[in-house]
């Protein structure tokens, strides 16, 4: 029976509980200095072990977790959930923009009539 491993790398990690899609764009995060493990840069091979906080930051918000378990292999989104304590903040709510009205297609070119109210619209 193989025994428990107490550390990971962190790009390996962070591909395994699924916070990136493949381990090369977790591994190109930790190169460009978006991932920090207990507050501190860290390149691709540093090691993570549970109870470390890591902060990944990218896309549209940071995302913060603590390890619970360590993973070497690719899992499922449960099983990935519990690997992870999620400290996140909640992702920023969406402004809703009202929708531009649409010209039918085929319609041709808008008026001037129709063009000047497109503007007032817009704001211009």
């Amino acid at each position: 029976m193989a025994e428990e491993r107490t550390t990971a790398r962190v790009d390996s990690w962070l591909w395994a509980v699924r916070l990136y899609k493949t381990r090369s764009q977790a591994t190109a995060a930790c190169r460009a200095g978006h991932v920090r493990v207990n507050d501190e840069r860290v390149k691709p091979a540093a090691t993570v072990k549970v109870g470390d906080r890591v902060v990944v930051r990218g896309g549209e918000r940071e995302r913060i977790v603590v390890v619970a378990r360590i993973l070497l292999k690719r899992v499922g989104p449960p099983a990935a959930a519990e690997a992870m304590i999620d400290h996140s903040p909640p992702p920023p709510d969406r402004v809703s923009v009202p929708m531009a009205p649409q010209r039918d297609r085929g319609a041709g070119r808008p008026t001037k009539r129709e063009r000047r109210d497109i503007e007032r619209l817009r704001g211009y």
